[in-house]
């Protein structure tokens, strides 16, 4: 299983609260968790929430993939449609 590590305020978009809650979660579940390089403190997901994760990254690629999909097949609807036809009425020119 992959190692997913998210700051308070991805975790908490993940479990749809805020960034105390999502602290206070991971407290009490317990997840391990690191203060980074960067100065943030990161919380290592559990299979339960990691599943949760990459369902929700699935999803919105296949969102992404089948809106382009939806959008290559407009364009082509719209070539395909039938154009008015143009009718010249102007008499032909009469030769010789």
């Amino acid at each position: 299983m992959p190692q997913i590590w998210l700051t308070y305020d991805e975790l908490a978009a993940l479990i749809d609260c805020d960034a105390p809650a999502a602290r206070a979660t991971a407290a009490a579940m317990p997840l391990d968790r690191r203060r980074s390089h960067d100065g943030l403190t990161r919380a290592k997901l559990n299979m339960q929430l990691t599943e949760i994760f990459l369902d929700r990254l699935m999803r919105q690629w296949i969102d992404r993939e089948v809106a382009m999909c939806a959008d290559d097949l407009r364009i082509v609807r719209e070539r395909m449609a039938p154009r008015p036809v143009v009718v010249d009425h102007a008499p032909a020119a009469m030769t010789g």
